[in-house]
């Protein structure tokens, strides 16, 4: 089927009249026959949007090889082959294996773990066509079909509403408002925003409530969250930090080998001691020695490490690289709704006439809790006036309490309103219970015209309306209040005292609901509009989407870590600032005038008034998604590593542009966890932090272990081109080489890769984006510690030459092992003393080196392999000796530390040595 995806079907639906919206699509509230549908899908196709292709198991593994570490390696493999050093050849290839299968098996893991995740989408949509109706594919939808939705129902389409009742919406996923929205099927104005458009329906939305019968608008990529799904497909995934980051080291890795190898053969050649093929293989062999075969492998270690102790804290790293770049972010843009907040709506405060303000603890939908006045706690069921308005929360309801036990989870099922006062009356003991003598006569679901909802209820002989509602229209139908003495009139003094209140919440972003009842005759059996007045007052309540509960403290940290957090929310300006200040993002002095700003205000900012704007101010509200895309793009320009967390399709675009897009595991839409890299199974802010921390502890392993390797290396070749230079036979055979670069260094490496945080991470700056993993901040150690591994190898070859070559070159290898063993213990910290951090407290470490040294005593002890690695015999005393010059390192790195925390002013000037 030739298929056009129309843009041409971008007509203002909202603002215009059902009978133009019904002609413009040539239907009726009959709905399209059967030929008009088939003319209809031929015009605007299937009511789906494109399918996310999931990487496949092949691409996912060819995609390990893409690094420049991994390439240099194969070539190094390949002139190992050449020159005749097959098995070389063999160990790196399998290093470069292992290397791609450890990301491999990682990144499948958390596709895995992401697709368990997934939630199914709209499956069938009830529609009208030739005045019938049936139950269809909701793929099947085409501009035009008449769609019946009732509470609980996905909407599947872009839809107008033609006719409803009590109706409303959650648009969550698409506004970030938290709170149902009210619909209606009036005419709006043109520019009516997306998320003040009250009589259209958008797809990937729900019925909250009440019932609803529309016309399709638009469909598949035409929809809303169709044209954000097309955003996203034009947005280029960059590479990760880590990758650059590789990438450089990389290039540092090639410019020393081909430097080293270079001086190697320069200094053979200027010697004259060595024949040109002889020292061609020599510096060919040297070039791959230099680089360390086993830093790829190990690089992916790390990074497996750090991502499985981020999925123990309930993040689950979808891109294998992106674990180390959360280390390096500087700004978070965050959502609001379910992201900070727990995305349920909570009373937090109680108002009865003419007494004091009543705090209500407790968070989220379970219903326990204390009532208290003035701090103290008292019973709520003993105060008549409580009693009584809880009594009305409860019965003028149709929200119910699902708990499940095995995991002692509370859920809301119907509105959220009214499951927040359920929660309320649960918290005193109060709850509807039929009976013959207390039972619900008639109920009134929320009418948005009225504003308010009603239900009848039979009291023993006695009938009486309990009435929820708008505040203000409960003050407005109420001519009397309830008091610890009666009903008393309600005059304008004792309005304006209930007023003040109202608006004190209202400006703390309370959703303030009031409830009132009213005595009527015992015939009665139906509730009448106009039995909704003179209602006696009975208070109000206060509810809001609490912050959760460790959000301010997970806050804190980022900002002593030196990272900005953002808000940026669908939702109103007052109910972001409000929770902004709960969770510390601003001060509790700030205004909106300087700590906010609406998008409407932003879009009258030129490119220079946008910047200042977004360096300067925290809270960002009424969003659409280009927007927060645009937002996240500028503060990318401006030189911010930034990390944009949300869970719903209007997030979607902004989390794929992130430097880090973090989704929402539970919460979020599909195509928000598909646009982003990392995914937090709790939906928790807190979590962020987390992988905040486990991210610059990546980095610190990374840059750990690298070192670690390299020393090593320098070592070597430094060792190499100094014998070279003075004509006497090189310190360490290639397989002897070899065996240190992957066997010694190899299972150190590992033990490395494990390494803990020390508690202070968080107390430095973001990791700088370009920063490189060696630099000049670790360049003098390094140069240290292969300096001394230089003269104590040159001083035990020097030494033990007039024995033997043989022996030579075993001491060296003894002492080349050994330094680096005992180096172990330095790169556990750059700054930290090892007797500060616990020489047990890594038992991988101590494991490592144990295993190191019995292999290192079995190869040279053993007949078979100590003719296969050249060595000569080594006596007990020699072997101790050896061991306690090599340890010199350890006492060397401790002193460089020690000199360094008390004289932190002392620099090297070692600018010049870093590329």
């Amino acid at each position: 089927m030739n298929v056009i995806n129309s843009k041409k079907n971008k007509k203002q639906f909202h603002s215009m009249h059902i009978e133009a919206v019904l002609h413009n699509f040539e239907t009726s509230e009959n709905g399209l026959n059967d030929n008009k549908v088939k003319i209809q899908r031929q015009k605007f196709g299937w009511n789906e949007l494109p399918e996310i292709q999931k990487e496949s198991w092949l691409k996912l593994l060819f995609k390990q090889f893409k690094s420049i570490l991994v390439f240099i390696l194969i070539v190094a493999a390949l002139i190992s082959y050449f020159t005749g050093h097959i098995i070389d050849m063999y160990v790196i290839f399998s290093v470069v294996i292992i290397n791609s299968m450890i990301g491999f098996i990682q990144e499948l893991k958390a596709e895995q773990a992401v697709s368990s995740l997934r939630k199914m989408l709209v499956q069938r949509a009830r529609v009208i066509r030739d005045a019938k109706e049936y139950i269809i594919p909701s793929r099947e939808l085409v501009p035009g079909d008449i769609i019946i939705l009732e509470e609980g129902e996905n909407i599947p389409a872009d839809a107008r509403i033609i006719d409803f009742k009590n109706l409303q919406v959650s648009e969550a996923s698409l506004t970030g408002e938290s709170i149902p929205e009210s619909k209606n099927k009036g005419v709006l104005p043109k520019e009516t925003i997306l998320a003040d458009q009250k009589n259209m329906l958008f797809k990937g939305t729900f019925i909250a409530g009440g019932y609803a019968k529309a016309v399709v608008c638009r469909t598949g990529l035409d929809t809303a969250i169709g044209e954000i799904a097309e955003t996203i497909s034009g947005i280029e995934r960059k590479k990760t930090n880590f990758q650059k980051k590789t990438d450089t080291l990389a290039r540092q890795m090639v410019i020393l080998s081909i430097t080293s190898a270079g001086l190697l053969f320069f200094v053979g050649f200027i010697s004259g001691n060595y024949l040109l093929d002889e020292l061609l293989l020599v510096s060919i062999a040297a070039l791959v020695s230099v680089i360390p075969e086993g830093l790829p492998a190990v690089l992916s270690i790390v990074l497996a490490i750090g991502s499985s102790r981020m999925a123990k804290k309930n993040a689950i790293i979808r891109d294998f690289t992106s674990v180390e770049t959360l280390g390096a972010v500087t700004t978070i843009i965050t959502d609001k709704t379910g992201t900070l907040t727990q995305n349920k709506l909570t009373v937090k405060k109680v108002y009865t006439f003419n007494e004091q303000e009543i705090e209500v603890s407790g968070e989220g939908w379970v219903p326990i809790g204390n009532f208290s006045k003035n701090k103290n706690i008292f019973e709520p069921s003993e105060d008549l006036l409580v009693k009584q308005l809880l009594e009305i929360a409860a019965c003028s309801n149709n929200a119910s309490i699902k708990h499940d036990k095995e995991n002692n989870i509370y859920e809301i099922a119907g509105d959220p309103t009214e499951g927040a006062l359920l929660v309320l009356a649960r918290k005193a003991g109060i709850q509807f219970k039929s009976s013959d003598f207390f039972k619900k006569i008639d109920d009134l679901p929320f009418n948005s015209k009225l504003k308010l909802r009603a239900t009848l209820i039979k009291n023993n002989q006695e009938r009486f309306l309990f009435v929820v509602g708008a505040p203000e229209k409960i003050l407005d139908v109420s001519t009397s209040a309830a008091t610890e003495f009666g009903e008393k009139t309600l005059d304008d003094t004792a309005r304006q005292s209930i007023q003040k209140i109202m608006d004190s919440w209202s400006e703390n972003a309370m959703r303030v609901i009031g409830l009132a009842y009213k005595k009527v005759s015992s015939n009665c059996n139906a509730i009448e509009e106009t039995m909704l007045e003179d209602l006696v007052f009975s208070g109000i309540t206060g509810m809001m989407d609490p912050p959760r509960p460790n959000t301010k403290d997970a806050v804190l940290q980022c900002k002593n870590a030196g990272v900005r957090v953002i808000m940026a929310t669908g939702d109103h300006i007052n109910t972001a600032i409000a929770i902004a200040k709960s969770v510390a993002i601003i001060d509790e002095n700030s205004t909106i005038s300087t700590a906010a700003i609406s998008e409407q205000e932003l879009l009258q900012l030129n490119e220079k008034e946008f910047d200042v704007a977004i360096k300067n101010i925290s809270v960002f509200a009424r969003l659409t998604p280009k927007v927060k895309l645009r937002i996240a793009e500028r503060l990318q320009a401006l030189g911010e590593l930034v990390a944009k967390t949300g869970d719903g399709v209007n997030d979607a675009p902004a989390l794929k542009k992130a430097d880090i897009g973090i989704s929402m595991g539970i919460m979020g839409t599909d195509v928000a966890r598909e646009s982003s890299q990392v995914v937090l199974a709790d939906d928790n802010f807190a979590s962020i932090v987390n992988a905040i921390e486990e991210g610059r502890i990546v980095f610190s392993n990374a840059r750990k272990t690298s070192f670690f390797l390299v020393t090593t290396n320098f070592a070597e070749i430094i060792t190499l081109v100094t014998l070279v230079a003075i004509g006497l036979p090189m310190a360490l055979t290639a397989t002897q080489i070899l065996w240190l670069n992957l066997v010694t260094d190899g299972v150190c490496d590992i033990a490395l890769a494990t390494e803990k945080g020390h508690n202070d991470v968080l107390n430095e700056k973001p990791i700088a984006q370009k920063e490189k993993i060696l630099n000049k901040t670790i360049l003098p150690f390094l140069l240290m510690m292969a300096g001394i591994m230089t003269m104590l190898s040159l001083a035990v070859y020097f030494w033990f030459i007039e024995v033997s070559l043989e022996k030579a070159r075993t001491t060296v290898f003894i002492v080349m092992a050994f330094s680096q063993l005992f180096n172990l213990y330095n790169m556990r910290s750059l700054k930290k003393s090892v007797f500060k951090i616990g020489f047990f407290s890594n038992k991988y470490i101590n494991l490592a080196i144990l295993v190191s040294i019995i292999i290192m005593i079995l190869i040279i002890e053993l007949p078979f392999f100590e003719l296969i690695f050249s060595f000569a015999y080594i006596t007990v005393t020699e072997f101790l000796v050896l061991i306690g010059l090599s340890s010199s390192v350890l006492w060397a790195g401790e002193g460089y530390k020690y000199f360094k925390r008390k004289n932190k002013f002392i620099k090297f000037g070692c600018k010049f040595l870093i590329m």
